[in-house]
């Protein structure tokens, strides 16, 4: 080869490589449709995706979940260790981190944080960190944990958002009394130490974040994170008008495409339309307190419920709504989710059967009931509309309500609705959040159902503190046996998560748990 040659050559491939650092360079807002808004940014007193999932964004937690969702990588944590007892857990902090606001990270930041997240007073998600007896920093670089029992969760509990480390002070600067005072004030402008930080917030249109200056990680390529300048949400309910903004090219991306729209968006060569794996369960949840508006409640009757679970055709339901995307639920808890137990769907369909039940319940002429959907949502309607036809054939008139967000989970969580359509995904490589929300009556009276079962509640609690995994899962195996015969759900199916993004948006994921990770995502430069 000759010199000249040579320096063409070299040229070429700093050219290239020139292209690919400008491709990935720090800059750019990108703009994601959401099917709805967020309504508190505090992480501890939370329990909704549509506020974890911006949450996972702005605050980072000692441990980190793996992009599989099935363990724990380094966060505000570089090194941790279980004990050989399982009673201490110790963690290594990072050198130099900061909150977004430029302040030093501090142990006694990460102890107030812990305590904060433990608290039984706070939130419904403490009882994650319930084994915990005491933090404490024994030098400015280490945080020791204290169990008062073994906690075979310990570690994917410190990756979960309620278990975000927060600037004590700040916090406590807030105006109010309690907690809660203190929260619904800094929730308006939180800091944290997550990738962006909060910006603006026009309620039900636009949240806005913009990067964090201070954020402590770099990316594979040295620079950084994150890539981008920052992250619009804007709040679109509709289906079709998402989808439509996105096709547009008025969004870089949206979320919850429906199923009936993959093919069309797989087909647009400036789409890419993914399937990210997921832990999501679709299912329908009922109000089975004995007494609802001084009336008789007929959902009460497990009967009744096995009937509408029996006169559900769930692959029938499948290809309407998912377009043969989903797969019908083995439990109540998903398939991928650690110690879930079934194969094929709880109640395959059997409509004599389902009619039968119905005969032997205290109510074999049927009766009405109504269902909450969110309005503009295509795949719930879908799945309502479908349900209503298939419970006429036993007597049961379903009125379909679509209503916002907003109403829908303060009916939802007052206990004043008959069903709900509901969708489920984990925040932790561990079955015992799910079966917290879903099955253990203290937390929130199963799903806000009413539903309680002193032998779920007994299992549950022992399975908090057995380290054996053969008697664990046997825990676990029974329980899921109880609610998904019994239980307050229909139970649907299980799918991924349909997320659309314009052909130039490189680095998103979005990971079994659910969390949408912007912290690697840029748009690629023509």
């Amino acid at each position: 080869m000759t010199r000249l040659s040579l320096i063409a050559t070299t040229a070429a491939v700093l050219l290239s490589t020139t292209s690919l650092v400008q491709a990935q360079e720090r800059g750019g807002v990108m703009t994601y449709g959401r099917y709805a808004d967020s309504m508190f940014l505090d992480p501890v007193l939370n329990d909704a995706n549509v506020d974890i999932w911006i949450l996972s964004n702005m605050y980072d937690t000692l441990l980190l979940p793996t992009d599989d969702g099935q363990s724990v990588q380094a966060g505000l944590a570089t090194d941790w260790n279980v004990s050989d007892d399982g009673l201490t857990v110790t963690l290594t902090m990072r050198d130099g981190i900061m909150f977004s606001d430029g302040t030093p990270i501090t142990t006694e930041d990460v102890i107030w944080s812990l305590d904060r997240a433990r608290n039984p007073d706070n939130g419904i998600w403490n009882f994650l960190l319930a084994a915990v007896s005491e933090v404490t920093a024994p030098d400015d670089k280490t945080i020791e944990i204290k169990l008062a029992q073994p906690d075979p969760a310990i570690l994917p509990a410190l990756s979960v958002f309620n278990a975000a480390i927060m600037p004590k002070a700040a916090f406590e600067a807030m105006p109010g009394e309690t907690d809660l005072e203190k929260a619904t004030a800094f929730a308006e402008k939180p800091v944290g130490s997550g990738p962006f930080v909060f910006d603006s917030w026009e309620r039900g249109s636009t949240l806005k974040l913009v990067k964090n200056e201070h954020y402590w990680a770099d990316g594979a390529d040295g620079q950084k994170l994150p890539y981008l300048d920052g992250v619009t949400f804007e709040v679109i309910p509709d289906d079709a008008t998402r989808i439509l903004r996105v096709q547009s090219g008025e969004l870089d991306g949206a979320e919850l495409i429906p199923f009936a729209r993959v093919k069309e968006l797989q087909d647009d060569p400036n789409i890419n339309m993914e399937l990210f794996p997921s832990t999501r369960v679709a299912d329908i949840i009922i109000n089975v307190r004995p007494e609802l508006d001084g009336e008789p409640n007929p959902l009460s009757d497990v009967k009744v419920r096995q009937a509408m679970n029996y006169a559900a055709n769930k692959d029938a339901i499948i290809q309407v709504v998912t377009f043969g995307v989903g797969t019908p639920t083995s439990s109540f808890m998903s398939s991928t989710t650690p110690l879930h137990t079934g194969d094929g769907p709880v109640f395959p369909y059997d409509l004599e059967k389902a009619k039968q039940l119905m005969s032997e319940s205290g109510y074999p002429d049927g009766f009405t009931a109504s269902i909450l959907t969110l309005a503009g949502n295509q795949d719930e309607l879908g799945i309502a509309t479908a349900l209503q036809q298939m419970w006429s054939q036993i007597g049961i008139t379903l009125e379909i309500q679509q209503v916002d967000n907003a109403t829908r989970t303060e009916q939802y969580r007052n206990g004043t609705f008959d069903m709900r359509a509901g969708a489920w995904t984990n925040d932790i490589a561990d079955p015992n959040q799910i079966t917290s929300y879903f099955a253990y009556s203290p937390t929130i009276d199963a799903l806000h159902s009413g539903w309680k079962s002193e032998e779920v509640d007994k299992l549950f609690e022992e399975s908090q503190s057995e380290l054996d995994t053969d008697k664990r899962a046997e825990q676990y195996a029974r329980i899921q046996e109880v609610f998904n015969q019994e239980g307050p759900t229909v139970l649907l199916y299980e799918t991924p998560y349909p997320v659309a993004l314009q052909d130039n948006v490189k680095g998103f994921n979005q990971i079994p748990l659910g969390n949408n990770i912007f912290r690697e995502t840029y748009l690629e430069k023509e």
